[in-house]
């Protein structure tokens, strides 16, 4: 049986993977699992969404589930997910329920849970949610059934946290930000401003259908353009619930989550803030990156793709920065999980302490071309292990001389081998790549 949680909970087609039946179980669930850690107090769940037209459905049915359960739920309203990871602790509250897809299709939606103080869940802790999901326990009448209230001020809250976090006010900088009509699409912008930028909005006026919409981190065509148009120091793309964040230089490059994490890195260490002078990173960021820290006395440790192992990483280490090339950025001396606008406005407060353009400060790293190939094989456990797959991997890296590097790594959801290259030239990475594809195709 598939496990119903994923590598960012669950998620599916809304009201057909995804139902309002599911999400009632899944939310009575939690807080069943989540709430009898602590048995003095009767549960307090926080929960939010992202402004896709299914979340006021699967928002009602999560907030029956948790108030069937007997737990009090505090409405949030449309706010991005580390808004409602950070609310779950100021709020003292014992779990916390994201409704979003993140950066998938409108039609999509999920269900993101947060433990006390907005951590996410182990592997299995989420294994004993699904395991009760029938559960058949007597469930609480009279005065025992949870009460629900809305937080009116939860938007105030979090943006009050982000300007804390922000070491330099941001006077003298004019960002464009691409809110992908998403979560983000008040609270960016108004963040953004009271820190002291000029902000220009693109793609905040979210209607529930176009979240997402050829907008957004996955999309930056629109967002390139209109940091020329408007002659701005740069660009910031959010996802739908604004957990990662992207940029764009003043010449509407794109500056992604590897080049992001150098220009962190290297102003954290410089202030002191870089614990162990240690960054965390996936094995999928760019080699450029590696070369980067090495180069500036920053040791970087690699985990498995995803951000909770990065976050497990940064908690067992101690380590205070971590992230994803994708945007994904984590700060733990001021967030619990990836946090898209605290991301955004550390980098910028970087560029008004600095002086020095997003250009420059991004140029620390060289991106080393990248080329990623996904090969349909029948069993992708026995490809990556042939011997033939490894003599082939040994004599390409041989071949790249330290100057390159390969990663074969088998699909977590399909029967698929990515084969990822990066090398000094475009051209000579996407021949290793396709030279490579070609023999895990010849085994599977």
């Amino acid at each position: 049986m598939a496990r119903l949680f994923g590598t960012d909970g669950v998620r599916g087609l809304a009201n057909a993977d995804l139902t309002p039946e599911l999400a009632l179980a899944v939310a009575a669930a939690a807080a069943r699992v989540l709430g009898e850690r602590d048995r003095t107090h009767r549960p307090v769940a926080v929960v939010g969404r992202d402004p896709r037209v299914s979340g006021e459905m699967l928002e009602a049915a999560v907030t029956a589930g948790l108030a069937a359960a007997g737990a009090d739920v505090l409405r949030v309203g449309v706010l991005p997910t580390p808004a409602v990871a950070h609310l779950v602790g100021q709020l003292d509250a014992d779990l916390g329920v994201m409704i979003s897809a993140s950066h998938n299709p409108m039609p999509d939606n999920g269900i993101k849970l947060f433990a006390a103080g907005g951590h996410k869940l182990p592997d299995a802790v989420e294994d004993e949610i699904a395991a009760r999901l029938t559960d058949t326990a007597a469930r609480p009448t009279g005065a025992g059934i949870g009460r629900v209230r809305d937080v009116t001020d939860a938007a105030r809250r979090y943006v009050d946290h982000l300007l804390v976090a922000v070491p330099q006010p941001l006077t003298g900088l004019r960002v464009v930000v691409d809110c992908a009509n998403g979560a983000a699409s008040t609270v960016a912008p108004e963040a953004y401003r009271r820190a002291g930028a000029e902000v220009v909005a693109l793609h905040a006026s979210p209607d529930g259908v176009n979240i997402n919409d050829r907008c957004g981190s996955t999309h930056l065509d629109q967002l390139r353009a209109a940091v020329v148009t408007h002659g701005a120091d740069l660009g910031i793309a959010h996802d739908g619930d604004a957990d990662r964040c992207l940029a764009v230089d003043a010449a509407g490059e794109p500056v992604d989550g590897d080049q992001i994490m150098a220009v962190l890195a290297l102003a954290m260490k410089e202030s002191g803030e870089l614990a162990q002078d240690t960054l965390v990173a996936t094995v999928m960021s760019n080699l450029g990156l590696h070369l980067a820290m090495r180069a500036h006395g920053v040791t970087l440790r690699t985990t498995a793709v995803g951000d909770r192992y990065v976050l497990e990483e940064l908690r067992a280490g101690g380590y205070s920065l971590g992230g994803e090339q994708s945007g994904h950025v984590v700060l733990p001396a001021h967030a619990t999980t990836g946090d898209g606008l605290l991301t955004a406005m550390r980098l910028m407060a970087r560029m008004a302490g600095t002086g020095r353009p997003l250009a420059e400060l991004a140029s620390v790293m060289r991106r080393l071309p990248q080329v990623l190939v996904n090969v349909p094989v029948s069993d992708k456990a026995a490809v990556v292990s042939a011997p033939s797959v490894a003599e082939a991997v040994a004599a390409v890296e041989a071949e790249l001389a330290g100057q390159g590097r390969v990663l074969l790594r088998p699909s977590g959801t399909e029967q698929l081998v990515r084969v990822m290259v990066e090398a000094p030239s475009q051209d000579a990475a996407e021949a290793v790549a396709h030279r490579l594809a070609g023999v895990v195709s010849s085994v599977g």
